[in-house]
């Protein structure tokens, strides 16, 4: 299966884990001398609008990737969520 990354770049990316929708694939990682995909990586989230940057972006390893169809990327990873900390009222 041969893909280019302009294909990939179009393509949604979304967790069999919980149903999550990351987001389309940003950016692909490859291992120089042998030439092969090690990873794909997803943006985060937009913070306020995308004035104030994104959140941290999803590193995921190609053996994560179960299914790659016409649309969309299907992965297998659990991520931590990380919970707001939140301010305690005295």
């Amino acid at each position: 299966m041969q893909f280019r990354f302009r294909d990939l770049r179009r393509k949604e990316v979304i967790n069999i884990n919980d149903g999550a929708r990351l987001g389309p694939v940003a950016d692909v990682d490859i291992k120089a001398p042998e030439g092969q995909v090690a990873a794909i990586v997803v943006y985060g989230p937009a913070r306020f609008f995308g004035l104030f940057g994104r959140g941290e972006e999803f590193y995921i390893p190609w053996d994560c990737i179960q299914r790659i169809g016409d649309d969309i990327i299907l992965i297998d990873k659990t991520f931590q969520r990380r919970e707001p900390e939140r301010k305690r009222r005295r």
